[in-house]
């Protein structure tokens, strides 16, 4: 028992003087000045272990693709010369290391951008996030009730317009004065020239067609020398084309086609009382049965159609029996009729923006008479209303009275006006 107190003893007087050394170190005070130099040492090692972490190492969870290009199969980017090049460095660490491997080791390339872009385009390796400029949350519309529902509009389809319309207007003045005493003779007249020409086409795009087209034309004259006349036609034509088609190609049509034509006025002469013809006097009808050929060429300049008909009906009618011998007809009759075959090509070529060309050819033969007409028009366009035309028309008839140049006629004019079409 005194042994126990003995030892007690000895370690109750050694523990004391350690414990004050203990408190003695822990009260005791650093010198103020050393407290920036060492937080500065801490801060500098910091920096130094941040620049000593490898650059290659990547978080785990990222979801870009911005080191693809150095795994994937060597593939030669066009971008990459593209930035290197750049006045403005805009290449990063990738396009270095790929442009070091492009020029040190090309062995190592096995695809180009080019057979990419043909599997599909190239990711973009830095995609950009995209940032609604408004909360969609704030645009959302509450659902509406099922009994507010109206019920579904009936849907209505429009017949198709299988009708295409189309017509020119034009009206031409002339004036020419020459005083009395003029050293070539000579004489002063006034004219006018008005035409019109109306289209109505169906087509029902399943092989059949139905074409119309009216042709008015009336040239008004006068002149001092003729003493007789007021006034009296130097141009007069109403007539009527109509084809009824069925598709047997692509351009060609079982047609037949029927061709009707009069005139206004009463057909005088300077200085004769005469009257040479007159409104159903003569009266043509010409229907026919043949094919006809749909003409498009020159990249669609070239436009029209030929008729050929080995099968051609033509009747003549007179309204006033007084006029029957000068158009072939017996005396005290009012028709004349025949047998034959008929061809007639009708086209129109735009030469340029402001130059067309439009021809018709017509041609029937009863092989005891033939009968050629060619109408040809050349306008000269100044803008949208104002036109200048040459007509061209010669014409052969072995059926009628034979003049001083044959069986040959002609008749030639050139207009100025206006001019409008639609």
């Amino acid at each position: 028992m005194k042994l126990k107190l003995f030892l007690l003893a000895v370690s109750t007087v050694f523990a004391l003087p350690m414990d004050a050394q203990s408190r003695l170190r822990s009260t005791r005070v650093h010198n103020t000045d050393t407290l920036p130099a060492l937080v500065k040492q801490y801060m500098d090692s910091l920096k130094v272990t941040k620049a000593n972490i490898d650059s290659t190492v990547v978080e785990a969870n990222t979801n870009d693709g911005k080191y693809y290009r150095l795994f994937a199969p060597l593939t030669f980017y066009h971008g990459v010369s593209e930035n290197m090049f750049a006045l403005e460095k805009n290449g990063d660490e990738q396009d270095r290391t790929l442009a070091n491997i492009y020029l040190n080791r090309p062995d190592l390339v096995r695809n180009t951008q080019r057979q990419l872009d043909l599997v599909g385009p190239v990711v973009n390796p830095y995609p950009e996030s995209v940032t609604p400029e408004t909360e969609l949350a704030h645009k959302v519309v509450a659902k509406a009730d099922d009994a507010d529902i109206e019920a579904p509009v009936d849907i209505f389809v429009a017949k198709p317009n299988f009708w295409k319309l189309s017509g020119n207007y034009s009206l031409q003045l002339f004036q020419n004065y020459v005083s009395d005493n003029w050293y070539k003779g000579g004489e002063s007249n006034y004219s006018m020239l008005g035409t019109v020409t109306l289209q109505a086409n169906y087509n029902n795009k399943q092989r059949f067609r139905w074409e119309n087209k009216l042709e008015l034309r009336l040239g008004l004259q006068n002149s001092k020398g003729d003493t007789l006349h007021t006034v009296r036609a130097s141009e007069d034509l109403i007539r009527y084309t109509g084809k009824v088609g069925l598709q047997a190609t692509k351009r060609w049509y079982y047609t037949f086609q029927l061709i009707a034509s009069t005139q206004f006025m009463r057909g005088l002469k300077s200085n004769d009382h005469t009257v040479y013809s007159n409104f159903l006097s003569p009266l043509y009808i010409n229907p026919s049965l043949g094919m006809d050929y749909s003409v498009d060429a020159l990249k669609g300049k070239l436009t029209g159609s030929i008729h050929l008909a080995p099968i051609a009906y033509n009747l003549t009618y007179i309204k006033d029996s007084k006029m029957a011998s000068r158009f072939s007809v017996d005396e005290g009759k009012h028709t004349k009729y025949d047998f034959g075959s008929e061809v007639t090509l009708d086209l129109a070529w735009n030469i340029a923006n402001n130059i067309s060309w439009k021809t018709r050819l017509y041609g029937y033969t009863s092989y005891k008479r033939v009968l050629v007409e060619w109408e040809n028009t050349v306008t000269f366009i100044f803008n949208k209303y104002i036109s200048s035309n040459i007509f061209i028309y010669p014409r052969f008839d072995d059926g009628a009275k034979r003049g001083k140049h044959g069986y040959m006629q002609m008749k030639e004019f050139i207009s100025l006006g206006f001019n409008y079409g639609f």
